[in-house]
């Protein structure tokens, strides 16, 4: 079995995009108070006193949208600098990124994924949905402005350092499925890691029925017939299967949730804004909140006794979820979640 180490961390289930597959619209999107949000110092609290002493050593940082949550700079410097953080990423949509990629760079962040859906102006519009202006964000770049300023972030981050860049990209078929040539050109001649996920229905089971989903083999064998194909070496915290174009500088990844189980491979656990942590995305039930239980003077060895028990059964809650059904519709959105 796999050591399980790695921890997903959601800052703010709070996004100033609004995804069709994450948050889409019509959605019960019933925020969390930001007084219920886990601290700065709670986070460094259950990681110092919970995770790191159950063998956890590697982060990353999720949302809704990281860069919306206040101080999120600090954060990344006090998590990089625990000497026992061996992996620190954080996943972005990257609109605020030019300004903060220096920054968080300097803090200590190395790894990046940015979600690039599309590289046509107007199919981005039609993913990220309408623009969302709430009390952490005042963002109303509509048209053209919002792939612009992505495209930005993305190529900001590539000049301050960070190596190798990642972009994920949800394949939904008749929205963006034409430009899976297009994307897997970025990685032709920079070191550029572009990952293909399966749409799934989480959050989104209108949108799912509608258009369904394509499995990764299927994109595979579109760039294979255009390029050819080998696997790679290169092997990420995640459940990715990579391979590359030959002669490429980058990688191809296909994350295949839907198609292909990958339980026996997931080496993570996740911590919602809120402080719930879930054994894997698909569980609604085997939660706990640490948040509560820090608030409540629940003593640090209890919680992580718990948080232990729950880790120890990871393997038995995962293949639970994959045998009630991938296609089951779920309480919370991508967005709740953490991704």
């Amino acid at each position: 079995m796999n050591t399980i180490d790695y921890l997903r961390i959601s800052l703010i289930d709070r996004c100033n995009f609004q995804c069709v597959y994450c948050m889409p619209e019509g959605a019960d999107l019933n925020y969390v108070l930001r007084e219920f949000w886990l601290s700065h110092d709670e986070i460094l609290t259950l990681l110092k006193g919970v995770f790191i002493p159950l063998g956890f050593t590697k982060f990353r940082l999720t949302g809704g949208e990281p860069l919306l949550r206040p101080g999120i700079v600090q954060l990344v410097d006090e998590i990089a600098h625990l000497p026992e953080t061996t992996d620190l990423a954080l996943t972005t949509n990257a609109f605020k990124l030019e300004k903060l990629a220096q920054p968080l760079y300097d803090a200590g962040l190395r790894r990046i994924n940015i979600s690039l859906d599309s590289l046509q102006p107007e199919t981005f519009e039609t993913i990220v949905g309408k623009p969302v202006s709430n009390s952490l964000t005042t963002d109303s770049a509509s048209n053209h402005i919002r792939w612009q300023q992505v495209w930005k972030g993305i190529q900001t981050a590539h000049q301050v350092g960070f190596n190798p860049l990642k972009l994920n990209v949800v394949v939904i078929p008749g929205v963006n499925d034409h430009e899976i040539l297009d994307l897997a050109t970025l990685t032709l001649d920079k070191n550029w890691h572009v990952r293909f996920i399966e749409f799934m229905p989480i959050g989104n089971d209108d949108l799912f029925a509608n258009k369904g989903w394509i499995d990764s083999e299927t994109i595979r064998q579109q760039i294979r017939e255009r390029w050819g194909l080998e696997e790679s070496n290169i092997r990420g915290n995640g459940p990715a299967d990579v391979f590359k174009i030959p002669g490429a500088q980058g990688t191809l990844g296909f994350i295949s949730q839907m198609s292909e189980c990958f339980c026996d491979r997931c080496k993570r656990m996740r911590l919602s804004a809120d402080g719930s942590i879930r054994p894997c995305m698909l569980n609604e039930t085997s939660q706990l909140n640490l948040r509560e239980a820090l608030r409540n003077g629940e003593s640090i060895n209890t919680i992580r006794d718990r948080v232990g028990n729950l880790v120890a059964n990871k393997p038995e809650i995962n293949f639970k979820m994959r045998e009630s059904g991938t296609t089951g519709a779920y309480s919370r959105t991508m967005s709740q979640i953490g991704g």
